[in-house]
């Protein structure tokens, strides 16, 4: 991850992107804070779009990145959301980072919408990229080490990992613990899991694959704890949870029957980027079959209609039943084959 060195001259743009709100504003909260030093912040930063609710002016950006500064010697220029920005004005924002005052920079955020691919190139080029998104897997592993080395104490291979599946994708909330086993147990402290697990709190929550994957396997038990830290530490309602289960059925049901072979194949059919989740829908697909493929659909919808209304029970019982139904063909199926 790029940013502002303290010894470095400081580029003309950022761009600070990621997946995760609270990891892109930590992320720029540590830029401007490098950026602004020991300058008094209301004199050196100007903000556009974002929660100030501004309409985004290209012109009045511009404007900000070309004006010198006055009483600092530095000026930073902040465009949250910066996805709003029009491929239209790209080219005249990107003409200005070469005739900005040399003690300005602009740093873009993102957030709503995507930014143009001209705009991400020219401040990559720059080496203004600050990259937020922390990976899966064993990426996501040796992000954690990394920023647990990083603080103020020492997290033994036990507690990084109760860390990494209790924080599930609230990564935000790594620096905070940090910051609170240092003030509690001193700087430099060693921290076992029995240290650790008083100042966890709430389970963060989870990815939607994680509910698909225990699904597909045919782990009801698993697939029921997931369910409920979603709907628990992740606050997902009752729809929003039918919408992710019918997205995953439907691909199975437009590759059943296909003559797609391939992950490639299926990616194009279905209109993905990557191959890898395109290649387990078809595997599922060829492992339930015609018949149960259209009946998770039937079960989907009747449940879509029960957490819209048809039925008195309450969503989260709907939810455990229409999730155990799902799982069990997995199950049944299997057992047919055997």
């Amino acid at each position: 991850m790029s940013a502002a060195k303290a010894d470095a001259p400081p580029a003309a743009a950022y761009l600070v992107k990621g997946d995760d709100a609270s990891l892109v504003a930590q992320a720029t909260r540590e830029l401007l804070g490098q950026l602004v030093g020991e300058r008094d912040a209301g004199l050196v930063v100007e903000e556009f779009g974002g929660s100030s609710g501004d309409d985004l002016d290209i012109g009045t950006v511009i404007d900000a990145m070309l004006t010198p500064s006055l009483l600092v010697d530095r000026r930073v220029v902040v465009v949250r959301d910066a996805g709003r920005i029009g491929a239209a004005d790209v080219t005249r924002l990107v003409g200005a980072l070469g005739t900005a005052q040399p003690s300005a920079s602009l740093v873009l955020v993102s957030g709503a919408g995507t930014i143009p691919a001209a705009l991400v190139k020219a401040v990559t080029a720059g080496g203004g990229l600050v990259e937020t998104a922390v990976g899966r897997g064993r990426d996501r592993q040796a992000w954690i080490r990394e920023q647990a080395s990083a603080g103020d104490v020492k997290l033994d291979a036990a507690s990084l990992s109760l860390v990494d599946e209790h924080l599930g994708e609230d990564l935000g909330r790594l620096s905070g613990l940090l910051a609170t086993l240092a003030s509690a147990y001193g700087s430099g402290a060693a921290i076992g899991v029995e240290d650790l697990r008083p100042y966890l709190g709430e389970a963060g929550t989870v990815p939607p694959w994680d509910l698909t994957d225990a699904i597909d396997a045919g782990r009801t038990e698993e697939a029921l704890d997931v369910l409920h830290r979603m709907t628990e530490a992740g606050g997902r309602a009752g729809p929003e949870l039918i919408v992710i289960l019918h997205r995953h059925f439907s691909a199975m049901l437009r590759l059943d029957g296909s003559d797609v072979t391939s992950g490639e194949e299926a990616a194009a059919l279905l209109g993905l980027r990557s191959a890898y989740p395109a290649k387990k829908a078809l595997a599922q697909a060829k492992k339930l079959g015609s018949e149960r493929i259209a009946q998770a659909i039937g079960l989907i919808a009747d449940a879509d209609l029960d957490v819209k209304g048809m039925s008195a029970l309450d969503h989260e019982v709907l939810l455990e039943v229409l999730v155990a139904r799902l799982s069990r063909l997995t199950r049944t199926r299997a057992a047919v084959r055997r």
